[in-house]
């Protein structure tokens, strides 16, 4: 009896141990899920025998910057640093499959050789490595390859393979194409931050708000627990007004022809003429290798003196203000003395005689100078009052940074002198930026109302619109509708005319003026002889929906606007015009068509029943008989029967090779096949008697 008992306590002490162990084992479980890993009665007050945990941001993903369509023009790109814990791997799987895991990742990153990847790899397991590096920088497309590879495709705690530790960088797909208008935010030596451009001016949108999670430390680092705290919200989309079609266009020509010119840099902007928004802006800059980069964006942040194409501004003063009419008859006699300064015309002094001020604007005379100095050298406030209400002289406010304001003097500054007056009439002691000076181009190309040049279209985020930027209106008139439709006239005569006669397109006709201009150089003299080439205008004449200038500094083949800048004008022009819709009529929109219904072959009545259910052809069939023949009638498909037959010669022409010769063989003869495609004849008459054995030849097209 006393061994029985002494059996019964054994069970119970075995039963209650195993069950106080799987107790223990429970609550440590739940201890390491909710707890850290360490029971709490191990913990101080202060929490500090825990496992350390922090929580910290997570970052979000910075937004793209795409184009009118959508297309990206600045994304944030994924690469992941590749390392391998070869000491989580079982012994067998190393022998049996680490020479192929080494040829594969050989085939993958060449820069070493499958022995070198395993050598690599088996000095780690060795050396109790658990992070041996096996490539930098591996895009997602070869994560998704190192995946599937021996060893690897195991998973990480099996395979080794670790390649989540992300680098996220932002690239620009077409590469130099607008690099300098889209900018970067870049952390300065001095840890202030550098913003530039559409990705400075936005970067709060690009940004994001970052998430929180929570990390605890383990042996081999910091490791996230549990879910996100806070899901970050990623940055948004900025939809900019750029068309990268017409952005590639202007970047090729003006590149072209600063190769050709040996220039220094130069620029091309091109803008929708009735909201502002600017479709296309390419800044190029020698570099000291002779080749041209976006390194400055000279359309916006670099003022110079606009030369000629500032007599579009005086003309529009003088006709403003009655002072001349274009009829008017003036002596461009080619020379013009102020004090004892003096200005020639292009054509060396020679002048063009009297001809009249429509003229005088088409051929570029600085027999402006005359007349603006004859008109307002009594008030010559009046003068510059009156650009200052045209919106010359004022910034635009763009939402980029980086516009300097305009130069333009007044009586009684520091900078008026008694030249001022007619020098400012050809152009010259005022200074404006390219995007300035077309903005006023742009104005009246747009009937006299001047909208704010804009490079942001709408703000994304998902697939909600988050905020939108509509034309900006800065002036609604800036001149009188007899005005405007004056200098149209004078506009579309420089090209038909003047100084820009050899550039008219041969598809529509161009607006604009040419200009020449002698700029300070690097001396700040006028020593080098460095000359500003441009051409602004708008395109087409009559209805313009683009306008666009062009400016090349320094050139050395040529100086004069027409030959150097309007060139690119044009051969943008003829491109955008080549492949914009905007242009052209739809045609055939009236014109009949010619068949309703497809052609169909001649064939099995089910086959072609089942095509033309799933194609929604209205069919009417005639007959059930088995080969049928298709035709057309009140937009319905009509199946008729083909003759076949037994013991005559079946009709097989419009057939498929296939279905020819299995109704010729199904009567006992024979078939020789010429040719591919239908059967477009055969040499026994269809109807005629079979006769078994007899070869009948199909000729196929």
């Amino acid at each position: 009896m006393s061994d029985k008992k002494d059996i019964y306590w054994r069970a119970y002490l075995v039963y209650f141990g195993v069950a106080t162990l799987m107790l223990v084992v429970l609550i440590r479980t739940v201890m390491i899920q909710f707890d850290g890993g360490h029971p709490v009665f191990m913990s101080s007050a202060s929490g500090s025998e825990k496992m350390p945990t922090r929580t910290v941001d997570r970052t979000p993903r910075r937004g793209q910057i795409v184009d009118a369509n959508y297309t990206p023009l600045v994304t944030s790109v994924s690469f992941y640093d590749i390392h391998m814990d070869p000491t989580v791997v079982p012994p067998a799987l190393v022998d049996s499959s680490l020479s192929d895991l080494a040829v594969a990742l050989n085939d993958l990153y060449p820069e070493k050789t499958a022995r070198e990847y395993e050598r690599i790899i088996l000095s780690g397991r060795e050396n109790g490595n658990r992070y041996v590096l096996i490539h930098r920088r591996a895009t997602n497309e070869d994560r998704k390859k190192l995946r599937e590879m021996p060893i690897f495709k195991e998973g990480q705690f099996t395979g080794g393979l670790l390649d989540n530790q992300e680098t996220i960088e932002r690239r620009r797909p077409h590469g130099e194409l607008m690099k300098r208008t889209l900018g970067y935010v870049r952390v300065q030596a001095d840890s202030t931050v550098k913003k530039v451009g559409l990705e400075g001016a936005y970067d709060e949108y690009l940004t994001g708000v970052p998430g929180k999670e929570v990390l605890q430390k383990i042996s081999t680092g910091w490791k996230r627990i549990g879910p996100v705290v806070k899901d970050p919200v990623e940055g948004a989309t900025i939809v900019t007004t750029i068309d990268k079609e017409i952005q590639e266009v202007a970047h090729a020509e003006l590149m072209r022809q600063l190769q050709k010119q040996k220039a220094i840099n130069g620029s091309a902007i091109v803008m929708d003429v009735r909201t502002g928004y600017v479709k296309a802006i390419v800044n190029l800059v020698r570099n000291s290798d002779g080749n041209y980069y976006e390194s400055y964006n000279h359309a916006i942040g670099t003022k110079e003196v606009p030369g000629s194409t500032f007599k579009l501004a005086s003309l529009m003063a003088l006709l403003e203000d009655d002072k001349i009419r274009l009829t008017d008859k003036v002596n461009a006699k080619g020379e013009y003395k102020f004090f004892k300064d003096r200005l020639t015309d292009s054509n060396h002094g020679v002048g063009y005689g009297v001809i009249t001020v429509q003229q005088a604007f088409e051929k570029s005379s600085n027999v402006f100078s005359q007349i603006v100095n004859d008109a307002y050298k009594n008030e010559p406030q009046a003068y510059v009052d009156r650009l200052k209400s045209f919106g010359i002289g004022s910034k635009l406010n763009l939402d980029l940074k980086g516009e300097p304001s305009p130069t333009l003097y007044e009586p009684g500054t520091g900078g008026w002198s008694g030249i001022s007056l007619p020098w400012m009439a050809v152009g010259y002691e005022v200074q404006q930026t390219p995007l300035q000076t077309l903005a006023f181009y742009n104005a009246v190309a747009n009937n006299g109302t001047y909208v704010k040049p804009q490079f942001v279209k709408e703000i994304r985020r998902g697939n909600e619109v988050e905020e939108t930027f509509p034309p900006v209106i800065i002036k609604d008139k800036i001149c009188s509708e007899q005005t405007i439709s004056d200098l149209k006239k004078c506009l579309k005569g420089v090209v038909q005319r003047g100084t820009g006669k050899s550039l008219n397109s041969t598809y529509f006709d161009i607006a604009g003026k040419t200009g020449t201009a002698r700029i300070l150089g690097q001396n700040n003299n006028y020593d080098d002889n460095r000359y500003l080439a441009s051409f602004a205008g708008y395109f087409p004449a009559d209805n313009p929906i683009y306008s666009c200038i062009v400016v090349v500094s320094g050139p050395t083949e040529d100086i004069y606007g027409a030959v150097v800048s309007g060139t690119v004008f044009t051969s943008i022009a003829n491109k955008v015009y080549a492949s914009s819709l905007a242009y052209h009529q739809p045609v055939n929109v009236d014109a009949k068509r010619k068949k309703d219904i497809p052609q169909a072959k001649v064939g099995n009545r089910k086959d072609l029943m089942e095509l033309f259910k799933r194609f929604r052809i209205p069919y009417k069939s005639l007959t059930d008989k088995e080969y049928m023949i298709v035709r057309e009638d009140e937009g319905k498909a009509i199946m008729e029967q083909r003759f076949v037959g037994k013991e005559t010669v079946p009709n097989v022409v419009g057939m498929t090779a296939k279905d020819a010769v299995y109704l010729i063989e199904s009567t006992g003869m024979s078939v020789r096949i010429e040719g591919f495609g239908r059967v477009a004849s055969q040499s026994i008459k269809a109807g005629t008697q079979a006769a078994p054995g007899v070869v009948i030849q199909i000729v196929l097209k």
